[in-house]
């Protein structure tokens, strides 16, 4: 099975302008991200999937390998589904997220098995904390490893005592070529525009999503603002 793994990287952000390019301990955002999913073994190769030339010559400029998409596209789903077509004998993708530089590639290679059997994947972590931030999205599972409902409230909500672990999704999916196009041209649904949770719309279309519980330990920051490029740093010097 040939799988591509491809970060979408767009330069505009409400939040966080440029946020590819953010320098952490003297490297590109963007470098960091792509260097971690070169150390997957379950991927034939990396691509950086662009809108903006800036990011592009970045990439180039360190011996990455880079792909101009559409400005106008709507998300990183969709310019991972524009860059794959540039690849016709890929079976599978893996949608990495750009703004994930301490990424542990075995959750690649995680998903990369996952997909030998299913057309859809994504994983997941047991939450311990936080469980109020609504930044953080949590994920309930059915008997067989799939997705019920993704929520960025606390779910499931725990009226009687219980140990059931509360998870934390991670934002890495992968898809069959054939189900990445297929999910791009479907139309948009209340639950995924109410949440603004993209991979709701999926289940509102009576697909599935299979998840695995990640067997990584290692610490996962995405980065939405300055003050996640600090605790990245931090962690990044601990580890020198």
């Amino acid at each position: 099975m040939k799988i591509i793994g491809i970060i979408p990287a767009r330069y505009s952000s409400t939040r966080f302008p440029g946020k590819p390019l953010a320098d952490i301990c003297g490297k590109p955002m963007i470098q960091r991200v792509y260097e971690r999913a070169k150390l997957s073994g379950g991927l034939c190769e990396v691509i950086v999937a662009t809108d903006d030339d800036r990011i592009f010559e970045c990439v180039m400029g360190f011996g990455g390998k880079a792909i101009m998409t559409d400005s106008s596209l709507p998300n990183g789903t969709a310019r991972c589904e524009q860059a794959v077509k540039n690849f016709p004998d890929v079976d599978a993708v893996i949608n990495i997220q750009g703004d994930e530089p301490l990424l542990d590639p075995v959750m690649i290679d995680e998903a990369a098995e996952l997909l030998r059997d299913n057309e859809c994947v994504t994983l997941c972590s047991e939450l311990n904390d936080d469980f109020g931030n609504p930044n953080t999205v949590k994920v309930v599972l059915d008997q067989d490893g799939n997705a019920l409902y993704f929520s960025r409230s606390l779910i499931p909500y725990k009226r009687n005592e219980s140990d059931l672990p509360i998870y934390q999704h991670i934002g890495i999916y992968g898809y069959s070529v054939k189900f990445l196009h297929e999910y791009v041209a479907l139309p948009s649904t209340p639950l995924s525009e109410a949440e603004s949770l993209e991979q709701l719309k999926i289940l509102e279309h009576g697909r599935k999503i299979r998840v695995k519980i990640t067997s990584s330990k290692r610490p996962s920051v995405g980065v939405d603002t300055q003050e996640d490029i600090e605790k990245v740093r931090a962690l990044i010097n601990a580890e020198i």
